[in-house]
């Protein structure tokens, strides 16, 4: 039966070690010290993961130590932070050995893509809970903060959105998903299962866009979160918004409520300048992502200086208003 320190030391500390050291100091003692590059700032996100909240009872273990990673370098993505390491605390209901070495895997198969060093954390008997915590660099002039966003600003995203709340559909069973081909379903649960931060987008975003955020509780919720905190509003295109092939066979109303309320992309929402749409173009084909213009974002009415003010406009391609009632993921009030 492991202990508790052998169990680190086997899969976690040895591996550890064996990559190139960003800390001062790392795994062994009471604290990491790390320092950022000179003339840069600390990023620092925290992410919790939870059985039953965030993953399945009988998720594979290997994808999720890459997902429990990825949507944390998803966050220093967003402010176009460089990684540079992270910790990891966990409760586990038996230590497994089978389960571990799978787990550790694809969190280092990550980690090591990303040059993100395991720096310390903790481990309990409990039921199955991952909490990271990730520690990235930027110059606070380059940082892409939410409060950024300006009127007549474009507002992007990267990638494909709503495959991830697809694939938690087929999963469920759920009316207008449960019936997806074996290849349409395996995609979705790819795009569940395996996020892929974007990191080298992040980067090269700095200095070309203006606000931005990961897109982990669905568009219509986490744009409201740029618009909040910048004071302006927004008009969007509904059907501009990217969406793989897989997703397109699904029923319209499918389509749009995975998109828009799902959930899970870890993909990036920012805006830019539509004089920066040459170089937001550059930097996406620098990064190997594709991104898409889905909309504008608009002034306040100077009558309404209210919260509720920082609304979305939906659309449809031709132009018309469309009346959606949208919410983006909530923790204390999730299905």
């Amino acid at each position: 039966m492991l202990s508790e320190f052998s169990l680190i030391d086997r899969y976690f500390a040895r591996r550890a070690r064996a990559n190139t050291r960003r800390a001062a100091l790392g795994i062994g003692d009471d604290c990491a010290l790390l320092a950022p590059p000179p003339g840069e700032m600390l990023a620092i996100s925290t992410d919790m993961l939870v059985e039953g909240r965030h993953f399945l009872p009988d998720v594979d273990p290997h994808a999720l130590g890459h997902k429990a990673l990825a949507v944390n370098l998803s966050d220093l993505a967003a402010m176009g932070a460089a990684p540079l390491g992270f910790t990891l605390a966990f409760a586990l209901p038996k230590p497994r050995e089978d389960w571990l070495a799978a787990f550790s895997a694809g969190l280092f198969e990550l980690a090591d893509r990303y040059g993100c060093e395991l720096m310390g954390g903790d481990t309990t008997a409990g039921p199955l809970n991952l909490c990271l915590t990730v520690f990235g660099s930027v110059r606070q002039d380059l940082a892409l903060r939410r409060d950024a966003a300006r009127p007549g600003d474009d507002i992007w995203v990267s990638g494909t959105l709503g495959d991830a709340r697809a694939g938690l559909g087929v999963l469920r069973g759920e009316p207008g998903m449960a019936h997806a081909d074996a290849a349409d379903a395996a995609v979705f649960r790819a795009a569940l299962e395996r996020p892929e931060p974007r990191v080298a987008l992040g980067l090269a975003l700095r200095g070309v866009a203006r606000a931005a955020l990961d897109i982990s509780d669905g568009l219509a919720g986490d744009l409201a979160h740029i618009l909040e905190r910048s004071n302006v509003s927004a008009r969007v295109d509904v059907d501009a918004i990217p969406r793989s092939a897989a997703l397109a066979r699904l029923p319209l109303a499918v389509q749009r409520q995975c998109t828009l309320a799902g959930g899970d992309d870890y993909e990036l929402c920012f805006t830019a300048p539509a004089a920066a749409r040459d170089a937001v173009e550059a930097a996406a084909q620098q990064a190997g992502v594709g991104v898409t213009r889905i909309g504008t974002i608009t002034s306040l009415d100077p009558a309404d200086v209210s919260r509720a003010a920082t609304t979305i406009a939906w659309h449809d391609g031709t132009g018309a208003p469309l009346n959606l009632t949208l919410q983006g993921f909530d923790h204390f009030h999730a299905d």
